[in-house]
């Protein structure tokens, strides 16, 4: 019962924030959404860090923290501030060339362990920074606020509705994907539908920012929702499986009915990129 009234709170209050945020905070092409991004990126990285740590690839916190949040600092920058170089292939090459370089220095005792830690500092780079990036670079569509608003409100809303329905009707139909045997049928359908459902009235009612350019509304509507929600639902998978392997119930305890950071971002990473090229395409 503490945990749902948690999560109830969280949804409740956290939610109404992040929509002011985007609504009345969009300067500089949203930099207050996109330096949020970036914090939450590199405490999604650390606590990605400690799952790799359990497969003995080591890799301090704060190396963590910094270069996962390297590559969309560089794309706030470039989003943002405009600076006329190429930021984002600087960034990102600041944060692959790190580990190789770095690693030179290791005290002899380490030089086994050389190509493990460089594994994990790739994978933090990439992983969620890759992916949460395309949230920031929605802020140059045309009418970004919508478009961020609906994104959120889609990925949000199929994330809650799965949790809600599993819950209600998913008693007697989990335990089929062995990463996430607490995930039912019941509550994948239903985040499904409320992601179609946003998707279906973005494209029916806002049909002067979502204006579908080679379909009618409302299939690229039903498009969108769709292949949005299934991107959502992946990505909560895929951060199950991480989760499964490294034996761990929570990538953290900082958000409170919900669990870590990264247990709260995986669905919204994923579908980001998903999002942002099928808007860009259908609309």
């Amino acid at each position: 019962m503490k945990k749902l009234i948690e999560r109830l709170l969280i949804f409740f209050i956290g939610l109404p924030l992040l929509i002011c945020l985007v609504i009345f905070l969009p300067y500089k092409n949203h930099v207050v959404l996109n330096i949020m991004v970036i914090l939450v990126t590199a405490l999604g990285s650390v606590e990605f860090a400690e799952m790799l740590k359990t497969k003995n690839c080591p890799i301090s916190r704060l190396e963590a923290g910094i270069l996962g949040a390297l590559v969309p600092l560089g794309m706030t920058i470039a989003v943002s501030f405009e600076i006329d170089i190429p930021v984002i292939p600087v960034s990102f090459m600041a944060a692959v060339s790190w580990p190789l370089v770095s690693r030179i220095f290791s005290a002899s005792g380490k030089l086994p362990d050389i190509l493990l830690s460089i594994a994990a500092v790739f994978s933090v780079i990439i992983y969620p920074g890759f992916f949460m990036i395309w949230i920031i670079k929605m802020a140059l569509l045309p009418q970004a606020v919508p478009v961020i608003l609906i994104f959120l409100l889609m990925v949000i809303a199929a994330d809650s509705a799965a949790w809600a329905v599993g819950m209600l009707f998913g008693r007697k139909n989990r335990n089929i994907i062995p990463v996430s045997p607490n995930k039912s049928i019941a509550g994948f359908i239903g985040g499904l539908t409320a992601s179609i459902l946003i998707g279906l009235g973005a494209a029916l009612l806002i049909p002067q920012v979502f204006i579908a350019q080679h379909i009618p509304a409302i299939p690229a509507g039903l498009i969108l929702g769709f292949l949005s929600g299934i991107a959502a639902a992946l990505g909560d998978l895929a951060e199950s499986a991480l989760k499964r392997s490294s034996q761990i119930k929570d990538s953290g305890a900082l958000i409170p009915g919900r669990g870590g950071v990264l247990d709260s971002i995986d669905s919204i990473a994923m579908a980001a990129p998903v999002y942002y090229w099928l808007y860009r395409v259908l609309f």
